[in-house]
């Protein structure tokens, strides 16, 4: 994963206490029990809206109650209660369509099944009925056939005929019947004739075997042998059925030792040991490679990456120099040769199972592959040249610290000969668009704002997408002419999510929230106009409650990053409010996330606990610090080789912002956050002693060096070639330090941020003779806590840290 998983909104078992916490009166008093039951007393959240096949009628997803499951659920946009959809009713739902260019059939997947549907009759045709899993449905570039894949196989559905075949067999082996005999086997066939006859005939039957499938379209193709060298990471198949293009990765590589989660109670009575993720640094992600295979030609060709621009350079090259200097000092001499610039570096160009690396335009005739430097510095998208075999840069983008795992999305205009693209070049994220003999255009310029999401019409004339245009916190819908011009607000909701085009490009289907909102539906008007809400799945007993709205505002920053957005929680009447006061300052996690926003929070029980704690007295800080989403690349690559430090310079302005705008005590500042936040708490904590009264880190990573590579090599690099980047950016590492109060909760079974982290941190401190620390360990949780017994356990023991440590007057 990328991100550090979030204690967020996850399915959570129900237990008495929710409906408790439904039951209590709208004025009585918070209390633990009530913020920390099961949120289904809050309401559901809409999930995965997409349109029918006819634009009648929209499909969500809900949570049920007490329960993981999601049911589906169907609206009529017009108007009309939503519909909870039986099973029988289910078998003739629609699946998230796609249309061939003449509009005149679509295709969706249902339980793993391909449908096609022809769109003037009605009539329904199902495709597949197997125990596997089809996806990724595609029309051909001429609306003849319906292609759809299975794993990396690739088929291809007759419309006429109602045939299915195989669009291509791969073989991940050597093909035996062209296997060059080495000199035994020659000698072999220079002195016997009947050897000689054998192989022969063999030799034929391939070749009428060669001849009766390029002739004959009723046959099966013969199969691609590719060796068994390589393995698939994905494929993508051509509209016009005659290319295929093919990733690949090393058939063996080594993902190297991973960790072990133990798990103390279970099912059996006997304690399990599961196997996670990797450390950053054990071995690089395997490197990829293109191929392209011909279909119709039955060729293969490799696409090689060394002619891309920046390739053969190393952006890391003054600290490789610096580490290898050091280990040749120390006598290390084997170490420092194994961290030898690569003489071509070597790339990924797709998560494996997921694609998304490669996009073909509508009639099959170009493709763009998106790559990325292994090393994270830079980012490509290529063409390929059909005729040369050869890939064709169309754009790069380099970065001195990372390359952002968001506004990576790409695509094809209409016309099939112009790309579109996100890209972080201007500093922000910007949509541009660009002929394959042309420069690129910015195509929705204007200041300092991000655009995601974009989502071409079906008529190729305008994008949608989001933009946070208004305010940093504020994300609506806008949209603007493909080939250029004003970018126009389409909705006003500044808490959008996300949203879907109906088919025929009028109606705009909306997924917005609020602070105290779960993602609610709307439809509108796709050239803008007055929203109609289709869905209201909060619960009374929530939303009956006078939750205290978030201030938005700004802390200057003492260290020249302008200004850092926040939320601040505080009473309605600030007058009355005593002269000195203690505060609280909530940390968000994943540090690439952005919480200081209009739309729903990922941290809907910190929010409510927040509540509390202003009813308890205090007030509540809520920051995005440097390295948060939202807010640039600048911000972004701030804490590059250098986590904990530029947030932590935040972290303290906020107090200090605290203290000067709301009568905040300086010595009575608690900090606490999950994850990422746990991280920063303990930092805090660790590189500030005695600027906060307490602190409470929550499945913190302590030591990155045991955290994954997809993570955090983009921010620190390896830590083979940059080790002081990981010392520096470590709690474990300032230990010593450890003077002010500091709980630690984990879940024991986290296979994401590992227990150990915790729990070697709370040796370091043993060893160190420290006082004032204290764990506390879930031994059914993993890193998003679902049990509402451990997030109340969890919850008292940071209310009982604070009230002891933070709120009394000392």
């Amino acid at each position: 994963m990328r991100r550090l998983l979030l204690a967020g909104l996850i399915a959570f078992t129900v237990l008495p206490a929710a409906a408790m916490a439904a039951d209590a009166p709208a004025t009585a008093p918070l209390t633990m029990e009530t913020i920390m039951a099961s949120p289904d007393w809050i309401g559901q959240a809409v999930e995965s809206p997409y349109w029918s096949v006819d634009g009648r009628n929209l499909y969500y997803a809900l949570k049920r109650d007490g329960s993981s499951v999601r049911d589906l659920y169907r609206v009529d946009p017009a108007g009309g209660a939503a519909t909870k959809l039986d099973p029988a009713a289910m078998a003739q739902a629609d699946g998230p369509a796609v249309y061939d260019r003449a509009h005149q059939h679509a295709a969706f997947v249902l339980h793993g099944d391909v449908f096609l549907v022809d769109l003037a009759s009605g009539r329904r045709v199902q495709v597949t009925r197997t125990p596997q899993r089809e996806s990724a449905p595609q029309f051909s570039a001429d609306g003849h056939a319906l292609q759809f894949r299975d794993g990396n196989d690739w088929y291809v559905y007759d419309l006429a005929s109602g045939v299915t075949s195989p669009a291509a067999i791969l073989k991940f082996a050597d093909n035996p019947q062209t296997k060059q005999p080495d000199a035994l086997a020659a000698e072999q066939l220079r002195l016997f004739k009947t050897l000689r006859e054998i192989k022969a005939d063999k030799d034929a039957e391939l070749a009428r075997k060669k001849a009766l499938e390029q002739a004959d379209p009723t046959r099966a193709p013969l199969p691609f042998w590719l060796g068994d060298k390589v393995a698939a990471v994905d494929t993508e198949l051509s509209p016009d059925g005659r290319w295929m293009l093919v990733i690949t990765k090393p058939a063996h590589a080594d993902d190297g030792k991973a960790p072990d989660v133990i798990h103390y109670v279970t099912d059996s009575g006997y304690t399990e040991v599961q196997k996670a993720r990797t450390y950053v640094g054990r071995n690089d992600p395997a490197p990829q490679s293109l191929l392209l295979l011909d279909l119709s030609a039955h060729k293969i060709w490799p696409l090689k990456t060394d002619g891309l621009p920046g390739i053969k350079d190393d952006p890391l090259k003054a600290i490789r120099a610096q580490t290898v200097a050091a280990l040749e000092k120390a006598g290390k001499d084997d170490q420092a040769k194994a961290l030898k610039a690569p003489a071509v570096r070597p790339v990924t160009m797709a998560n494996e199972g997921s694609g998304g690396g490669i996009v073909w335009s509508d009639d099959g005739h170009e493709a763009a592959v998106q790559l990325r430097a292994i090393d994270n510095k830079d980012r490509w998208i290529a063409t390929v040249d059909f005729n040369k075999h050869a890939l064709v840069t169309q754009d790069h983008l380099h970065d001195h610290a990372w390359i952002n795992w968001s506004f990576n999305d790409f695509g094809w205009l209409k016309d099939g000969r112009t790309l579109w693209y996100l890209s972080e070049a201007s500093g922000w994220s910007r949509l541009y668009t660009k002929s394959l003999d042309g420069k690129a255009r910015e195509i929705a310029g204007g200041s300092k704002f991000e655009v995601s999401q974009p989502q071409l019409s079906a008529d190729g004339k305008w994008f949608y997408l989001l933009a946070n245009k208004v305010a940093p916190y504020s994300y609506d819908v806008y949209r603007v002419p493909s080939d250029g011009g004003t970018l126009t607000r389409l909705t006003q909701y500044q808490g959008v999510d996300g949203f879907a085009l109906s088919p025929n490009g009028q109606q705009l289907a909306v997924l917005h929230s609020a602070p105290y909102m779960f993602d609610q539906l709307a439809v509108q008007n796709a050239a803008g106009g007055t929203p109609r809400e289709l869905t209201n799945t909060m619960k009374p007993g929530f939303t009956a409650r006078h939750w205290i709205e978030p201030k938005f505002v700004e802390v200057p920053s003492s260290h020249g990053a302008g200004a850092i957005y926040a939320k601040y929680y505080g009473p309605a009447n600030e007058t009355d409010a005593p002269a000195s006061r203690p505060a609280v300052i909530f940390i968000h996690g994943a540090g690439y996330l952005q919480d200081v926003s209009m739309q729903e929070t990922y941290y809907i029980h910190e929010q409510m606990f927040h509540n509390l704690l202003v009813q308890q007295g205090y007030v509540v800080l809520d920051m995005d610090y440097r390295g948060s989403a939202g807010y640039g690349r600048d911000w972004r690559d701030a804490i590059y080789r250098n986590m904990g430090h530029p947030e932590l310079e935040d972290l303290l302005d906020g107090k200090a912002w605290l203290v000067k705008h709301h009568g905040v005590d300086p010595k009575r500042v608690g900090v606490y956050g999950g994850s990422y936040g746990g991280f920063m708490t303990e930092m805090a904590i660790l590189r500030a002693p005695g600027q906060f009264a307490a602190g409470a880190a929550l499945r913190a990573p302590a030591d990155w060096m045991t955290y994954n590579h997809e993570y955090t090599a983009n921010i620190l690099n390896d830590p083979q070639l940059d080790p002081e980047a990981y010392k520096t950016s470590s709690p474990i590492e300032y230990a010593a330090n450890l003077q002010d109060p500091l709980l630690i909760e984990h879940g024991l079974i986290d296979d994401n941020v590992m227990a150990s982290d915790s729990i070697r941190l709370y040796q370091r401190f043993v060893e160190l003779h420290k006082k004032n620390f204290w764990i506390s360990l879930y031994p059914l949780e993993r890193h998003g806590f679902k049990h509402a017994d451990d997030w109340y356990d969890e919850y008292r023991r940071i209310d009982e840290l604070f009230n002891t440590y933070v709120k009394p007057v000392h």
